[in-house]
């Protein structure tokens, strides 16, 4: 990476090193490190409080498990369906059908609204047969350290130099060499990373040091919809097309995507302050 006429040349190696024909990427180290890095700061959050650290080792299966499969589905449903409709076994496999037969190229296309409609379908039966408690005692935990994993996600698609803005003359543009890149555009993966590294490093101090706010039911989860989503949303304005289909659109389909998470949060905020605290006992 060098810096050259105000602008970044980026061209570092999505692989981190092969084995054999199993190549280990950045992507990937930054998914499985943002998970692992949740699940302590999850600990840390049930001992501060008292509640069942038991209940950790089931969420964080229910939590990966929802992720992958609702960001897969997400992209296969909002980003690629007239793609996929045709290629249903890409679907579920990491392959694709090539002249020379089937070949491993790994799930190409996650998407995050995907994942988190996942995580919420899922909380909802974690709730119901784990806790017991309601799923937003739930969510407004989860949704702390899944900040974090989406910071780390976005500096994954970084490093696979992807899901980046429109050409700028800003001096921190980047010029995406990988992707024969001449024009530097912007580098919304960092604009997106920091948004959400800023909402994770605030809820989390807001859980520790205002009490109160942990006991508002749906505060967190709000706190967390407005402003993951709100960012996107706005970001989305200078970041490229993901699909063909949404040349010409007024909004694009992450920014349609998410103003229902917005107007949730939005929502939730008025409701935790509207409704009296809710103590459970400790367990």
């Amino acid at each position: 990476m060098m810096i050259q006429m105000l602008s970044i040349h980026w061209n570092v190696s999505p692989e981190i090193f092969n084995l054999g024909p199993i190549s280990i990427r950045w992507y990937g180290l930054m998914f499985a490190l943002g998970f692992l890095a949740g699940y302590q700061i999850m600990s840390r959050m049930f001992k501060f409080e008292g509640s069942n650290t038991e209940w950790l080792e089931k969420l964080f299966i229910y939590t990966i498990v929802a992720t992958i499969v609702g960001a897969r589905l997400g992209h296969v449903f909002f980003y690629g369906w007239s793609y996929y409709s045709q290629h249903l076994l890409e679907i579920v496999l990491p392959v694709a059908k090539t002249d020379m037969g089937w070949k491993f190229v790994g799930y190409q296309g996650l998407a995050s609204h995907g994942g988190a409609l996942g995580i919420v379908v899922a909380i909802f039966f974690y709730s119901k047969y784990i806790t017991r408690r309601s799923m937003l005692w739930t969510l407004d935990r989860l949704i702390i350290p899944t900040a974090l994993v989406a910071a780390m996600i976005r500096t994954g698609n970084l490093m696979n130099s992807e899901i980046y803005g429109v050409a700028t003359n800003l001096p921190w543009g980047f010029i995406f060499d990988r992707n024969h890149e001449t024009l530097a555009k912007h580098p919304t993966q960092i604009y997106e990373a920091l948004s959400y590294l800023t909402v994770f490093v605030t809820s989390l101090w807001l859980f520790f040091n205002r009490k109160e706010l942990k006991d508002r039911e749906g505060f967190f989860i709000g706190y967390g919809f407005i402003g993951i989503f709100l960012t996107r949303f706005f970001i989305e304005f200078v970041k490229e097309n993901q699909e063909t289909f949404e040349a010409g659109m007024l909004l694009n389909m992450g920014q349609i995507l998410s103003i229902p998470f917005v107007l949730a949060g939005a929502y939730l905020i008025y409701r935790a302050f509207k409704n009296p605290i809710k103590i459970y006992p400790k367990k």
